[in-house]
């Protein structure tokens, strides 16, 4: 299976986690997402359709790196559900 296009990668020391995407082999920091919110207004400033139904939905457009999907706070991935 190709690589998903967009990649959150993992939670860093200070919260929140880093967003790509990736398009013809190039990867573009689009920001550091805090929140399934900031991740959907990342991917709307880039004219992504559907960017709501995309994040909460099971894409496999996106890899989630590191960690348990949807979480940005260490704290929050230690915790459990």
């Amino acid at each position: 299976m190709e690589h998903a296009p967009i990649l959150v990668h993992r939670i860093s020391p200070s919260g929140g986690r880093r967003v790509v995407i990736r398009v013809r082999g190039v990867d573009t920091v689009l920001g550091v997402a805090h929140s399934d919110a900031d991740l959907i207004e990342f991917l709307r400033r880039i004219d992504l359709p559907d960017a709501d139904d995309l994040v909460r939905g099971d894409s496999e457009a996106i890899a989630w790196q590191g960690g348990r999907p949807h979480v940005y706070e260490a704290d929050s991935e230690a915790a459990g559900p």
